[in-house]
């Protein structure tokens, strides 16, 4: 059902922290003319834990209108299951493509009321579900066995494996072959993911540099492994980015840098600063000297 590269957007904000639709839009568009199949809007790069219910669906609104017929996502990843399916029954009223459920980012939910509260917001939505699993960030694990309960349902169509084991994606396939589409939701694997099965990649560092970002995945889909590893190799000290505590405000910064924006972030976010900005600026400042030319595909 899903396939190829779904940025996963910032949301842009206004110097006095309003919503920033015509930036957004500008960032946006960028995806799309790069190639991009899907927007993810709201999840934790576009800092959806700090934005309103309202907000979420304004965001969503202004992806729907720049994507066109392209598929738009919108993330689930309220701390309470009442708040979760409140947002997908809003995002399913609005025309939302599909829903992305994070678990409670809150509270650590057990086996058990991992799979009853991912079935309650697909029900909720009634939507096409990618269910997002990353231990790291989240500390809940849904795991093989979970997505195997799960599969019985067809709304959960898709997988976000950040689980920053790359052993698992060979797991998913062999346990349940194509019953779900596989994405990689981790930059820095994004390679190796493709290499052993993904059909797609929620991407972070594709905000500031689309292009380079659907080069791989369309190199890699049409069997020119090493020319996408070239450029892979080359995009790793970016992609390495997004694995940190500070990804949103590194993100950021590379699109300032690269798509010429602007860093703002909601508190208690805040922009990098110091030897910490120093370094980023540096990683991104000399990614974009030595940029690669894309080969055509």
């Amino acid at each position: 059902m899903w396939t190829g590269v779904f940025p996963a957007v910032t949301t842009k904000f206004t110097a006095d922290d309003r919503l920033d639709h015509a930036e957004m839009e500008r960032c946006f568009s960028l995806q799309m003319e790069a190639g991009c199949d899907g927007i993810t809007v709201c999840g934790s790069l576009g800092e959806g834990p700090m934005l309103s219910p309202d907000e979420k669906i304004e965001v969503l609104k202004t992806a729907q209108k720049i994507a066109g017929k392209k598929p738009v996502l919108l993330t689930v990843n309220e701390a309470g299951t009442r708040e979760a399916t409140s947002i997908a029954r809003r995002a399913a009223k609005e025309g939302a493509n599909g829903l992305m459920v994070v678990p409670s980012p809150i509270y650590h939910t057990n086996a058990e009321e991992t799979v009853a509260a991912l079935r309650a917001v697909a029900q909720a939505g009634d939507l096409p579900v990618m269910i997002y699993s990353n231990r790291l960030a989240y500390r809940v694990d849904v795991t093989v066995d979970q997505m195997e309960e799960l599969a019985s349902d067809k709304r959960f169509v898709a997988i976000k494996e950040s689980s920053d084991d790359i052993r698992r994606s060979t797991e998913i396939i062999n346990r349940l072959g194509s019953r779900y589409d596989l994405f990689t939701g981790v930059d820095n694997l994004a390679f190796e993911a493709l290499s052993v099965g993904a059909i797609g990649w929620v991407a972070g560092l594709v905000t500031a540099f689309p292009r380079e970002t659907v080069a791989i995945y369309q190199l890699m889909k049409h069997g020119r492994r090493e020319e996408a590893l070239a450029i892979y190799r080359w995009f790793r000290p970016l992609l390495d980015l997004d694995v940190s505590t500070y990804l949103v405000q590194n993100i950021k910064l590379a699109e300032v840098f690269a798509i010429n924006t602007n860093d703002r972030v909601r508190m208690p976010r805040m922009p990098l600063s110091g030897e910490r900005r120093k370094t980023v600026e540096k990683i991104v400042k000399d990614a974009l000297a030595v940029r690669p030319t894309l080969p055509q595909f």
